[in-house]
């Protein structure tokens, strides 16, 4: 059994990959061509966003857009301590500091309370400015905008969505990487919206920020290729990936998310009584990059996972450590029990097998195992 079955899905949609790759290969034109253009453009639009500007990385994604937006030392960026590297990653890199910002353990997404009272922290301190909030959508469900935008407005802080599991999430109609002020997601294999490598996508409105953008993905580019007018970086989207994407992108939006939304819902009503569930708020779509159940303990976690393994059910744990406790921002200060809900978090979470082409019969065979055991 696969954990994300990219090997069905390619099966399914051969033939139009085949042909994308194989159009490339024939015009020669690799980087930044033609498939490139039409992906940004199908995506922007997919997403209710002005401009996409497509790049290397969701990594890359996330520090281009907080370098466009001037942060560097002496500022505070305030990002959840429930999510992988790359959101605190980016900001330590641009000699700016991460607060860590605990979760709502329903959700796995950022607290706004614990938001409000880590500003509020900051701003008493007055050691560093307040700049900007980087919310993740994690595990395919958008972070808590509602909550979220208004103390973004009322502390003058910027808004960077981290979407890099979020594509195809929705709240009421608006779509995950259209909230705040800039947003992005990554095409990683194992994402919703994911490629044959790495690949990521930036989504703005701004056509000032947009151009700065571009400009830095190709070396500070001017107007002219051999014309460099600022320090940029090498961060394109290869075409050969922008091929696979294309076919990608229609299947997610035709079937896909329905597919796996079903899926997901199947666990639910199998589970529910055994363990804690996911919960996706009310008017709020997830695109399930993960289904992550909540145990009781570490020790029933890790027994549950073991069992499961030996069943040939493979299972991961997404995240073993808060950001907070990892060794490199061990020079931020926070200690044990400084974030419970991420802690509690990171000792019981465990992510199930889920995606579109998973049947009813796999999903309550995984359920009824799991409920034999527990």
């Amino acid at each position: 059994m696969e954990f994300r079955d990219l090997k069905t899905q390619y099966q399914n949609l051969k033939d139009e990959i085949d042909a994308g790759i194989a159009e490339v290969i024939r015009s020669a034109d690799f980087i930044s061509g033609k498939k490139v253009r039409e992906l940004e453009t199908e995506l922007a639009a997919a997403v209710g966003r002005k401009f996409c500007i497509s790049c290397a990385n969701g990594t890359d994604a996330l520090e281009l857009v907080l370098r466009v937006w001037g942060i560097g030392k002496g500022d505070a960026v305030f990002v959840p301590s429930f999510t992988f590297m790359s959101t605190a990653e980016v900001v330590s890199l641009l000699e700016a500091r991460p607060f860590f910002v605990d979760i709502n353990l329903k959700t796995f997404n950022i607290d706004p309370n614990c938001l409000k009272k880590a500003i509020a922290e900051v701003q008493a301190e007055g050691k560093y400015t307040p700049k900007a909030i980087i919310p993740v959508d994690l595990f395919g469900q958008p972070a808590d905008f509602d909550a979220i935008l208004p103390i973004a407005a009322e502390h003058e802080l910027k808004i960077l969505e981290d979407a890099a599991q979020g594509f195809g999430g929705l709240i009421r109609e608006q779509a995950a990487c259209s909230f705040g002020d800039a947003s992005i997601t990554s095409f990683f294999p194992a994402k919703p919206l994911g490629c044959y490598g790495d690949g990521g996508a930036i989504f703005t409105d701004n056509e000032e920020e947009m151009r700065l953008l571009r400009s830095l993905c190709v070396h500070g580019k001017g107007r002219e290729k051999y014309e460099n007018i600022r320090i940029g970086r090498n961060s394109r989207l290869d075409s050969i990936q922008a091929a696979v994407l294309l076919p990608k992108l229609r299947a997610f939006f035709q079937y896909e998310l329905d597919a796996v939304n079903h899926v997901a819902e199947l666990y639910t009503s199998q589970l529910k009584d055994v363990v804690r569930t996911p919960s996706v708020q009310k008017s709020y779509r997830s695109s399930w990059a993960q289904y992550t159940i909540l145990c009781n303990d570490r020790g029933q976690r890790d027994n549950l996972q073991k069992k499961l393994k030996g069943d040939g059910i493979p299972s991961v744990v997404y995240y073993p450590c808060g950001l907070h406790h990892q060794r490199a921002f061990a020079y931020c200060g926070y200690g044990e029990n400084s974030l419970p809900a991420t802690e509690a978090a990171c000792e019981r979470v465990l992510s199930l097998p889920i995606h579109p082409y998973l049947t009813d019969d796999e999903v309550c065979s995984i359920a009824a195992k799991i409920k034999g055991y527990l």
